[in-house]
């Protein structure tokens, strides 16, 4: 049994989780705002705090700094019925144990003070950065929510890092989100991509070189460590970079010195964030990469996952990537069968495939509507790589039919692909759609077997919804 203080200004939603929890066998005080919270904490010792993000007077971000600097602090859950990018990052940069999308259920309930009550999260409190957009880091699906909390929770310390993730799903994005979130924000941010410079150039580029060391070296050239000083340097294809160039780089991490080529050693003080499209492990057993330096680079491995797991993302990445492309303008829409055809694609480019469609759309359609027959090449690109939709599921004419039939089309296929990725879990597959569990089960009571078959119960009979009427 825990006390868990719920902090809201919604009476209901307060009344409402203390009930949860109390079912859960767990004690519960409230409070309606920030203020009281903290009056409460001063008296009282709670095991676990509940915060609401948006409150009048005193918000929840306040609460939480207030709250991690006390000396014995709660873990606090964050919880909010407007999940962005900035609010997740922040709230876990600054020591919250989650960040959560209302409304929570109680086996979700039941999840997180699992997750919270074993450890209070210690996490040194700083002060917050300035108010920044995270531009292309867009996302509210469960995969990319999972990514904003680690960001929030890397960006203050100075461990190495390594991006996995398919070409295109926004590993530069993300590192950039990880060194603007943290204390080196105010420092440079040095981009090398490893493939694109040619193995004799890149150790002059990475570590500088003095005047005469080499034909053609005119001048001296600091080079991208030391042009990151007191920042960080972004490797992106890091398993691309030559076998002789990674024992040179392993040295350098490891002594945190570099050496010019023809110079003396220097001291630096960058944080190394690695990316990679490849299989590392594979490399290192195929002998094309450094097991050592995979190791050094590894501390800390984050995986972006795939745009085609992100289905909740897509429509909204795409009325960002359109409103970027409006040059100041009014930016163009979306029918629905053009956002039906959307959901359809398997973009094997990712995110990259995405940005580049919106800008062809919003640069060629005139009108200020984008319709399904405007992104008529989308399906052109899927058929060349051999991946589209209507090669996994069949011949299918997407868009034949009216909109209802096109529509209920592209559900019932998503439905059955996040059933089939959740092994049929319906809360999971749920949350990788975007919706909510009871949405789900009137979707699967409509269409019938053909996307039922694979679920399983995962919640109490109790909690099951009835059919609809």
């Amino acid at each position: 049994m825990a006390t868990v203080l719920i902090v809201d200004d919604d009476r209901a939603l307060r009344r409402a989780i203390a009930t949860a929890l109390a079912d859960l066998g767990h004690d519960t005080a409230e409070a309606a705002n920030g203020e009281a919270a903290l009056v409460w904490l001063a008296r009282d010792h709670a095991d676990a705090v509940l915060l609401d993000l948006r409150m009048p007077g005193m918000d929840g971000m306040d609460v939480l700094r207030r709250i991690r600097t006390m000396a014995d602090p709660p873990p606090v859950a964050v919880l909010t019925a407007v999940p962005t990018s900035d609010n997740t990052i922040e709230a876990m940069r600054l020591g919250a144990a989650d960040h959560l999308a209302k409304p929570i259920g109680r086996d979700a309930l039941r999840a997180l003070l699992a997750r919270m009550l074993p450890v209070i999260d210690a996490t040194a409190f700083g002060a917050a950065p300035p108010d920044t957009r995270d531009g292309d880091l867009v996302g509210s699906s469960t995969a990319m929510r999972e990514v904003q909390k680690s960001i929030g929770m890397l960006a203050d310390s100075d461990a190495t890092v390594l991006l996995l993730g398919e070409t295109g799903s926004g590993k530069e994005i993300v590192a950039r989100a990880i060194h603007r979130h943290g204390r080196r924000a105010q420092a440079p941010f040095v981009p090398v991509n490893c493939a694109a410079i040619p193995a004799e150039l890149l150790e002059s580029l990475l570590f500088g070189h003095v005047r005469g060391a080499f034909t053609g070296a005119l001048a001296d050239r600091s080079g991208s460590f030391r042009d990151a000083q007191g920042g960080t340097l972004f490797l992106d294809e890091i398993g691309d970079m030559d076998l002789a160039m990674q024992a040179k780089l392993l040295r350098a991490l490891q002594e945190r010195v570099v050496t010019p080529v023809g110079g003396r050693p220097v001291a630096i003080d960058v944080r190394v964030i690695a990316a990679t499209h490849r299989d590392l492990i594979q490399s290192v057993r195929d002998g094309k990469f450094r097991e050592d330096l995979y190791y050094r680079l590894g501390v800390v491995p984050l995986a972006l996952p795939p745009l085609r797991e992100r289905l909740a993302d897509i429509v909204p990445l795409a009325e960002h990537f359109l409103a970027l492309s409006a040059d100041g303008g009014p930016p163009k829409r979306l029918s629905p069968d053009a956002a039906s055809r959307l959901l359809a694609h398997p973009w094997p480019g990712n995110v990259r495939e995405l940005l580049n469609a919106m800008k062809r759309a919003s640069t060629l359609v005139r009108r200020s509507v984008i319709a399904a027959e405007d992104l008529a090449f989308l399906a052109t690109h899927a058929s060349q790589s051999g991946t589209s939709a209507d090669t996994q599921a069949g011949s299918i004419d997407w868009l034949a039919g009216t909109l209802p039939e096109v529509v209920a089309r592209v559900e019932i296929e998503l439905i059955r692909r996040a059933l089939v990725a959740s092994g049929g879990n319906r809360a999971q597959a749920a949350e990788q759609l975007g919706i909510r569990r009871q949405l789900l089960y009137q979707k699967l009571e409509r269409y019938g077997p053909a996307v039922s078959a694979n679920a399983t119960d995962d919640v109490p009979e109790a909690d099951q919804p009835a059919a609809p009427k």
